[in-house]
C-alpha cells in the first residue's frame, strides 16, 4: 500500500513578526496497517519552483531582511510495524503511540543507514512522555527505511519519516542585523527555516491559536536528538516538523531551542510585535511542553542528550544568559519555590521557579545529568554569576 507525505497544512504566506532588538494527541485507534512509501513531496505545497519566501507568490523580501535558503522538510507518515521505506533520505524518524508510557519492548531497525547494521536498536528511553503515550524522534542517518517494533502494551503507533536537510530549496526573508532579547542574541524562526505554513489547517486558521498568559514559572528539557549534532538548525525543523503535524501541536512545543554551540533558536510563534515568546503587553504565549500545565510556563530545550553527559559550556553559558533575561524581564526570584496555578483549569502545583520536566510529570527529562544541574543554574541566574 502507498502511503501519501503528510501535507494537511495550508501553504498560504505569513506575514512574519517586525525586527526586534535589532542593533496533542496520538490518533486514537488508528488501524496497524503495512506501510510502504515513495514519497518526494514536502510539508508544503509544490515544488519550490517559482514561489516565494515561505512558499510565497514571489513577493520581494520586507525592509531590513535578507533572502536566504532553505531545504523544504519532507515527510512521510506511516502506521504500525510493517516495513516502510522512502525514496528520499530519512534524517528523522518520529514515533508515537498511546497506552503504554515507557519505551520498553519497543525498537526500530534502519535500512540503508550511514553506519548502521541490520541489528534492532531500542527506542530510547531518555526522552519526554505525556500521561498517555509516548513522543520520540529519533535520528535514522540518511537511512533509506525502517521498521518498528511497538513498545510493550502499547496501541495505535504512527511513525513519520523526515527529510530536514536535503530537500528542494525555498527562500526565507531573514533579519539582516542580528536579533536579540533583552541583549541575548538569537536566531529568530525565519532565521532557522522555519516554515510557517506548518502552523495553518487547511483552511486556512491556525491550528493552535495563540494564546497569552502572564510569566510564572521556568521548565527546562533535553530534546534526547544525538549530541555533537552537525547540522542543530535542521535538527530543529524536525523538532518543528514532528510537533507540528505527528503531535498535531500546531507548531513547536518550546518556547526557545539551545544548540551545543550556544546558539538560542526562537520556538513558538508569538505574533508579529513584542518579544519573541511574549506579546506586546508581556504575557507569555502558551506553548507545548508540560501536558496540563503550559499557561504561564515558559519552557526551553537543550538539543541534545543529557543523561550522562551535562550541556557544553557555550550552551550552560546561553542557557544562563537567556534565563536571567526572562528573569530580570519579569522581575522573578529564580531561587524561589511557587506555588503554579494553572490559569485555564486552576490546577495547582508546588515547583522551583527554575524546573526541570521531570518536576511536573512522569519522565527522565531533562537528563540525569542536567537536573542535576538546575540548583548551580538557579544560583547563577541570581547572583549574575
Amino acid at each position: 500500500m502507498t502511503v501519501p507525505p503528510t501535507s494537511h497544512r495550508s501553504s498560504s504566506r505569513v506575514t512574519r513578526r517586525a525586527l526586534f532588538g535589532t542593533a496533542g494527541a496520538v490518533a486514537a485507534g488508528a488501524a496497524l496497517t503495512p506501510a510502504v512509501i515513495a514519497a518526494t513531496g514536502d510539508s508544503g505545497d509544490g515544488d519550490g519552483s517559482g514561489r516565494g519566501p515561505d512558499g510565497g507568490s514571489g513577493d520581494a523580501a520586507p525592509a531590513g531582511t535578507t533572502p536566504q535558503s532553505f531545504p523544504r522538510t519532507r515527510s512521510a507518515a506511516a502506521t504500525g510495524e510493517e516495513a516502510v521505506r522512502t525514496d528520499f533520505p530519512i534524517g528523522f524518524v518520529g514515533v508515537a503511540w498511546a497506552g503504554a508510557r515507557s519505551a520498553a519492548g519497543g525498537g526500530i531497525r534502519l535500512t540503508g543507514a550511514e553506519d548502521a547494521g541490520a541489528d534492532w536498536q531500542p527506542l530510547s528511553g531518555g526522552g519526554c512522555s505525556d500521561s498517555n503515550g509516548g513522543r520520540l524522534l529519533l535520528a535514522a542517518r540518511q537511512a533509506s527505511g525502517y521498521e518498528l517494533k511497538a513498545p510493550d502494551g502499547a496501541t495505535s503507533l504512527i511513525s513519520v519519516a523526515l527529510d530536514t536537510s536535503r530537500g528542494p530549496r525555498r527562500e526565507i526573508p531573514v533579519p539582516s542585523d542580528p536579533t536579540r532579547v533583552r541583549g541575548v542574541e538569537y536566531l529568530s524562526r525565519a532565521a532557522w527555516g522555519a516554515d510557517e505554513s506548518l502552523r495553518f489547517l487547511p483552511d486556512g486558521t491556525e491550528n493552535t491559536p495563540t494564546e497569552f498568559y502572564p510569566f510564572q514559572t521556568l521548565t527546562v528539557h533535553h530534546t534526547v536528538t544525538p549530541n555533537d549534532d552537525p547540522d542543530p538548525a535542521a535538527t530543529v525543523r524536525g523538532i518543528y516538523e514532528f510537533h507540528a503535524i505527528t503531535n498535531d501541536w500546531g507548531d513547536i512545543g518550546y518556547h526557545f531551542l539551545i544548540d551545543e554551540a550556544g546558539r538560542i533558536y526562537e520556538g513558538r510563534y508569538s505574533g508579529e510585535g513584542g518579544l519573541p515568546a511574549h506579546d506586546e503587553d508581556g504575557n507569555m504565549v502558551t506553548a507545548f511542553h508540560v501536558g496540563g500545565f503550559n499557561s504561564g510556563n515558559l519552557g526551553i530545550a537543550l538539543l541534545g542528550d543529557l543523561t550522562e553527559q551535562g550541556p557544553t559550556e557555550a550552551a550552560r553559558e546561553a542557557l544562563t544568559k537567556l534565563v536571567r533575561a526572562v528573569f530580570r524581564l519579569h522581575g522573578r526570584d529564580p531561587l524561589a519555590d511557587v506555588t503554579y496555578v494553572n490559569p485555564v483549569n486552576g490546577t495547582e502545583v508546588e515547583v522551583a521557579e527554575i524546573s526541570g520536566h521531570r518536576d511536573w510529570l512522569e519522565t527522565e527529562c531533562p537528563g540525569e545529568v542536567m537536573y542535576a544541574e538546575l540548583a548551580a543554574l538557579r544560583e547563577a541566574v541570581a547572583t549574575g554569576g
